[in-house]
């Protein structure tokens, strides 16, 4: 700040007209007594609530900081994932800053090296302008040049979400839900290959990162900022997300071998090594074997992500093949 001016690489409000701002959009008794205003997102760790961060010549006020949902971890904070309110239309946004990450992921015998890419994020918002199932946003650059993100925020539901809150038995959620569900991931997984065909993947395929807003039909992929890479199948890591979320919804949830030992060990019994998600080790990919009505040509695509597989999906489009013929011989298409 300089002589109650905030200036940026391409223009300059007064403090009187930020203030202004705020008060139109989010009420006068929210104007912060000093406005306290960033241009270089780097620490992001210092932008705070109520601060205004203006990138591009358009000032965003900053309401708080996202949350991880991570396996049912929704509390664990993303300082660098803030929530802010556009004080040039009052629209709310996501803005993702750049925090630099590095791991490895691991499925069977197989390694991942992943990384946090703003740039690869910054491409696929580009590609996908105007994609009912990705998220919608633009990137730009702050006065330091990091490359932030700014999203589109999504009121709606998360599919997880979805499916735990509808509460049924499974089997009258499997003839009831999941004709419709079904439906709704085989598009999702289109909308994977879109990405493929392009040369892009998504990264973090998981089933808190699909979301459904409101009074929308469809069902849109969020946060895809993560890139990994092996030398074998570029889209691989992609491929075991999509089978994991498609474990989950054909399972109503999560079956676990702790959960099964306690509740039902007679179904628990039943089971062998191979039964097993290659991803995790604690979780049933043999459906069948727990809900028996589960017919073979889905339960067959399920095994493809088990321990005892040794056939993998090589593409979005292998897997979409063997989707089409499971919902065509259940009568879901």
């Amino acid at each position: 700040m300089k002589d109650s001016v905030a200036y940026t690489q391409s223009g300059k409000f007064t403090v009187d007209e930020l203030k202004d701002m705020i008060a139109h959009h989010v009420g006068p008794q929210h104007v912060p007594g000093n406005v306290n205003v960033i241009t270089d997102t780097s620490n992001f760790f210092r932008i705070d609530y109520d601060d205004v961060v203006v990138l591009d010549n358009r000032p965003y006020l900053i309401r708080h900081h996202e949350r991880e949902g991570r396996f049912g971890i929704d509390e664990q904070p993303k300082f660098w994932v803030k929530r802010a309110v556009d004080l040039k239309d009052g629209s709310m946004k996501i803005i993702k800053m750049v925090f630099p990450e590095r791991f490895t992921a691991r499925v069977g015998d197989l390694s991942f090296d992943c990384v946090r890419s703003p740039k690869k994020e910054a491409r696929i918002l580009e590609l996908v302008k105007g994609h009912g199932n990705f998220m919608q946003g633009f990137s730009t650059l702050d006065s330091a040049g990091n490359i932030v993100r700014i999203v589109d925020y999504i009121p709606g539901t998360m599919i997880d979400s979805m499916v735990a809150n509808l509460g049924k038995k499974h089997e009258d959620y499997f003839y009831d839900d999941f004709p419709a569900i079904l439906n709704h991931y085989i598009e999702l997984v289109r909308a994977i290959k879109f990405l493929h065909d392009n040369g892009e993947k998504h990264g973090d395929i998981r089933r808190d990162h699909i979301i459904k807003g409101r009074g929308e039909r469809s069902y849109r992929w969020i946060d895809f900022d993560y890139n990994y890479w092996h030398k074998e199948n570029m889209f691989g890591f992609d491929l075991f997300g999509l089978g994991n979320v498609l474990v989950y919804l054909a399972g109503a949830g999560d079956i676990t071998t702790q959960e099964l030992k306690k509740d039902d060990p007679s179904a628990f019994g039943r089971l062998a090594p191979d039964d097993i998600n290659i991803m995790f080790s604690n979780r049933v990919v043999n459906l069948q074997k727990i809900y028996p009505y589960i017919p073979d040509v889905l339960n067959f695509i399920l095994l493809h992500f088990s321990r005892g597989t040794d056939v993998f999906y090589d593409d979005t489009e292998q897997f979409l093949e063997d989707l089409r013929e499971a919902g065509d011989s259940l009568g879901y298409s």
